[in-house]
Formats: structure tokens, sequence, C-alpha cells
């Protein structure tokens, strides 16, 4: 019998092991870039929305000219597969800076964790893309350490309903907005469907901020560099990686990871802004890093039933950054 076939096949799945080690990665940079986005926004003095119009905006027009300049413009079919991911996303930029004004933060950062659930739930019933229970018990350590921290960084109780419906309403959107992204990966290449989310947000921002009273003159230059590093730090290192990694892993898997975003931020705000951190909460952050930690590991080790992440239709220029 020839031996032809068991190679092949070996290949086969190492190929595919190395494609979910570079999602892991992408996945990890890109909630590393987000947990990073919060300390930069400090630094702005502007309205939320503005910040949200400015950065996607600029996102936008800085890539469509690259790719335009490379031969793989932006195109009317790409916006249209594009708009439900545009949309969800720029719904949820949204919801989450209604959440954080009129609830705590504890409430929303909880809400957040909970996407994990609604995630994996969904993935599992509708893409066969199932969770071992070790890594299930993991991920509610995982969250269980979220929790911790996000109680811990609360002072005075802001709450309130709408704030928390808010939050809830974030959750569902960002819930869509992964497997949207998923959806529309099959029929655009990663970097084309990212230009054409920004355009979406960035074009929805605008009417939502002069709505909202917030100033839109044009910034000052030195804001101009910090929305710079908003805008291709967390678009290039965040959105797109991540946009990237769907293709690549279990989209219960990169939820799991968006995990350590509160704890990177909670870090950052520390080291940079001398935010005090109790003992329990420096315990919690390491719970949690240690438990994603292991889930990613268990990856390396084959997974009976289920099935990996759907793989889309390549396109020239579609890598991870």
């Amino acid at each position: 019998m020839s031996e032809a076939p068991l190679v092949a096949e070996a290949a086969a799945d190492a190929g595919r092991r190395s494609e979910l080690s570079l999602g892991i990665a992408a996945g990890a940079v890109a909630v590393t870039a987000w947990g990073s986005s919060g300390i930069i926004v400090r630094f702005l003095d502007m309205g939320a929305l503005a910040i949200m119009a400015y950065r996607y905006l600029l996102y936008a027009v800085v890539m469509a000219v690259l790719l335009a300049a490379r031969r793989t413009p932006v195109t009317w079919a790409g916006m249209r597969h594009s708009l439900w991911g545009g949309l969800s996303l720029g719904a949820v930029t949204g919801l989450f800076i209604v959440a954080v004004q009129r609830t705590t933060i504890a409430n929303v950062t909880i809400m957040a964790a909970l996407h994990v659930v609604v995630v994996s739930t969904a993935s599992a019933l509708f893409l066969g893309e199932r969770m071992r229970r070790r890594d299930i018990a993991l991920a509610v350590l995982a969250m269980g350490g979220v929790a911790v921290v996000a109680f811990g960084s609360t002072g005075d109780e802001n709450w309130s309903l709408g704030g928390d419906l808010a939050a809830v309403g974030a959750l569902g959107g960002w819930a869509f907005y992964f497997f949207a992204t998923r959806r529309a990966q099959m029929q655009v290449p990663t970097q084309q469907y990212t230009v054409c989310v920004a355009i979406y947000v960035g074009v929805l921002s605008l009417p939502a901020a002069a709505l909202a009273g917030q100033d839109l003159s044009w910034p000052a230059a030195e804001e101009w560099m910090w929305l710079a590093v908003l805008a291709f730090g967390m678009g290039i290192l965040g959105h797109n990686a991540m946009n990237w990694s769907l293709q690549h892993v279990p989209l219960w898997l990169a939820s799991t990871l968006s995990l350590l975003t509160p704890v990177v931020a909670s870090a950052l705000a520390w080291l940079v802004f001398e935010e005090a951190l109790s003992g329990w909460q420096m315990l919690a952050m390491a719970v949690v890093v240690a438990s994603l930690t292991m889930i990613v590991r268990a990856q390396a080790r084959p997974q009976a039933g289920g099935r990996a992440a759907a793989r889309p239709a390549k396109a020239a220029g579609d890598n991870p950054a």
C-alpha cells in the first residue's frame, strides 16, 4: 500500500495547524491593540463619536488609496458584502459609548465578557464549532477573572437600566459582527473588507456626533498624531488582524481571546496613569492570562467532533496585516 495518501494527509494536517496558530496569533495581536486604545483616547480632547468619525475615515481614506495603488481598489460589490459588518460595528461602538456613559463600567465589562457565551453557543449550533469541556471550564474561569477586574475598578455607582440595555445591545451586535465578518470574507478580501467597514462606521459617526452636539472641527496637529495611532494601530493591528483571524480560527476561540482586552487595558492604565490595582485584581488578571494560555495550547491537540473555521476564497493581497 502506497504511503503517499498518509504523507499528504499529514502535510495537510500540519498546514491546518500552522494556519490555526497564525490565526490565534493574529487574534491575540488584535485584542492587545484594542486593550491599548483606551489609553490612547485619553490623550484626545474630543468627543467619543467625533473620535470615531475621524479615526475610521482617516483609516478608510488612506487604505483605500493604497489599495487602489495596488490595483485592488474598494468596489461596490465589496461595499455591498460588507454592509452588515459595517452597520453592526457602528451600532456596537455607539451602544458601547452610551453604556459607558450611563451605567457602571463593571456592568459594561461583564456584558462584553458574555459575548463568549453568545458566540460559542451560536457557533456550535450553526457552524458545528464545538468547544471541549475543558475549554468551556477555562473560558468560564477567564470570564470570572474579568468580572473581578471589572468590579475592582468601580468607584461610585452610576447605574441605569438604559445603560444596561445599551450594553446588552452592544453584546448582541458584537456577536453578529463576528458572524457577518466570517460570511462577508467568503466574498471580499480581508483588507478590502476592513476598509469598507471603516467607511460605514466613519460615515455613520459623523451625523451621530453632530446630533450629540460634539465638536467636529478640524483637529490640531497633536490630535492628528493620536488619531493616526488609533486609526492605523487599531485598524491594522486591531480590526484587520481580527478580521483575518476570523477566517482561520473557530469563532468561539476568537471570542474567548477577546477576554484579554480588559486585562490589557487595566494593566496599561496602571503602568501609564498609575491607576490603582488591588492584589485581587492582579491575581484575577493572572488567572485570565493563564486560562487563555491553556485554551490556546489545547488547540494543538486534535478535537473530536465539530469542524474547523470556514475557508473563504483567497484573494490577492489577503494577509494577516
